[in-house]
């Protein structure tokens, strides 16, 4: 059972935006493969409820330590928790499983942080052109991962690599929309392979296939946790993110629902 949970993209005011930073001037990678890195994604109930918006935060945190060589405990609770935090779901009560809006879940977990059981953590993030495919590229090469929203065609319910061609429904949403993240890419042409870390495990997509069914894209870094990478933001790019990131917070109060 594979469950979907986010809604459909929306632009709040003073959003943050990585494309005036230094990094996103550059060309990014013609090809980054990390097969010799396990990014451990968990599936953390995105079988049982719409939480993927919450777990792709999760397994964010989780590939971001594998690329620094260790890993973080991430239990099922601790996402059911944020997914409740960002968007009013309560256990009890079936019909408050209603997913998640991507900028809302972000802005949430940067104000009031993503709760671990050995501690907590504040992201800083940033949105791109989900149809930039440099960007999309060297958001992945300098913050680990991109944290994407796609809508799913009912075609890609089926197994094997995901691509605009397959037997039965490829209309984008036909599914569903679904929060996942972008992990590594063979190349940058429409044929070459990305890998996307989603219900626990690495699935395969061409870009063809990625660029049919996103609607948006953030990169996210963890202040906590440095990467070791010439594309990571540093210097006049952190400033500006976390005073984007504050901004943005300032400007905008989410009353999250409580529902009984």
């Amino acid at each position: 059972m594979r469950k979907l949970g986010c809604k459909p993209a929306v632009t709040r005011h003073n959003q943050p935006r990585l494309s005036g930073l230094r990094m996103m001037a550059r060309k990014a990678p013609a090809r980054l493969v990390r097969d010799h890195i396990d990014p451990a994604p968990l599936m953390l109930a995105n079988d049982q409820i719409g939480d993927c918006t919450s777990v792709g935060i999760a397994n964010h945190l989780r590939a971001t330590a594998s690329l620094a060589g260790y890993q973080i405990d991430v239990s099922t609770g601790d996402a059911v928790r944020f997914y409740s935090e960002s968007t009013g779901y309560r256990p009890a009560n079936a019909e408050s499983d209603q997913g998640g809006i991507e900028v809302d879940v972000l802005g949430i977990a940067g104000r009031d942080g993503y709760h671990l059981d050995h501690g907590t953590y504040y992201p800083l993030w940033g949105t791109v052109d989900p149809q930039d495919r440099n960007a999309l590229a060297l958001v992945v090469a300098g913050m680990g991962c991109a944290y994407l929203g796609v809508q799913l065609a009912a075609a890609d319910q089926a197994p094997g690599v995901w691509d605009t061609d397959r037997t039965g429904d490829n209309t984008p949403g036909s599914w569903g929309g679904h929060c996942l993240l972008l992990w590594d890419y063979t190349g940058l042409g429409d044929n070459d392979l990305v890998t996307l870390l989603t219900w626990g495990v690495r699935q395969k997509a061409t870009w063809q296939w990625l660029h049919s069914r996103i609607m948006e894209a953030h990169g996210i870094i963890w202040p906590q946790m440095v990467l070791p990478s010439g594309f990571y933001p540093t210097g006049p790019d952190l400033d500006m993110l976390k005073a984007d990131n504050a901004a943005f917070l300032m400007g905008n109060l989410w009353q999250v629902p409580v529902t009984s």
